[in-house]
């Protein structure tokens, strides 16, 4: 269920806006984007695990206001962003 730190590594060196960056928003939505992905597969397999699915929600919700605060300082980094991701099909 949990990324592996290899991937998450990956993610936050594909992420980054420079040099030591690990907090920015893009990689925290990064980072947030590959959980909640991973979630929804397990999700799909256990129907009945409730409190998961009550972590995916807050997961979400965390995500959403990152895209929320990013959206409203730099709006091109936002739509860059989500197209990256895949976000807001």
């Amino acid at each position: 269920m949990a990324i592996t730190q290899e991937r998450k590594k990956e993610l936050i060196n594909e992420f980054k806006t420079h040099e030591n960056d690990t907090g920015s928003p893009e990689v925290q939505i990064a980072v947030l984007t590959e959980q909640i992905n991973n979630l929804n597969e397990h999700l799909r397999t256990h129907k009945k695990d409730h409190h998961s699915r009550r972590g995916l929600m807050k997961m979400v919700g965390k995500r959403r206001n990152l895209l929320t605060y990013l959206r409203n300082n730099d709006v091109q980094r936002y739509r860059v962003l989500i197209n990256k991701l895949g976000l807001r099909r």
